[in-house]
Order: structure tokens, then sequence, then C-alpha cells
């Protein structure tokens, strides 16, 4: 019986840290950082995500941003939305926890 205890303990606290660590060097796209978020749907998400995060270097990121912001720009005046100014750059995210280079 003890023994079940701290087997169920050490797998509870195993789970708990490695989410905690890898949720630290994790950056997630969603509608606070991610210019033409409303304008996107779930799959074009879910690519646009991984699509950043699968980037070595700033410069194919900040190409890939690039071409994003004008495509989104384009999809917003088609739909007569006005989108928010752009506050975050996911590229500079990414640099900052030493993803791109």
């Amino acid at each position: 019986m003890k023994l079940n205890i701290v087997i169920v303990l050490f797998l509870t606290t195993a789970l708990i840290t490695s989410s905690a660590f890898a949720h630290q060097w994790c950056w997630t796209s969603n509608q606070c950082n991610t210019y033409g978020w409303q304008l996107m749907t779930p799959d074009e998400r879910k690519t646009h995500q991984a699509k950043l995060v699968s980037f070595r270097d700033y410069s194919t990121c900040a190409k890939y941003i690039e071409m994003h912001y004008k495509s989104m720009d384009d999809r917003a005046k088609i739909n007569g939305v006005t989108l928010p100014p752009i506050e975050d750059n996911p590229c500079e995210a990414l640099k900052a926890l030493g993803k791109l280079k």
C-alpha cells in the first residue's frame, strides 16, 4: 500500500514538473498575440503556430510574419474588418526564448 502511494506521488510530481518545464519553453499563438486571429480558421491557426515554432532563424521567421501580416490585412479589407494595431512580434518572442538565432 505504501509503495503504491509513493509511486502515485512520484508520477504526479514528474507530470507536474515536466508540464511546467515544457510550458516555460513553449510559445503559443492565441487571440491576444496573433495578428488576424479572428480572420483565421482553426486549422489555419494550428498551421500558423506549427510554422512559427518550426523556424530556427530570425530572418526566415520575419519573412513569414511579414507575409502573414499582409495576408491578414488583405482579408480584413475584403471582410470590412479593422484589425487592431500590431503589438507583438512572435519572432521577437521566440528569439527571447532562445528558439531563433
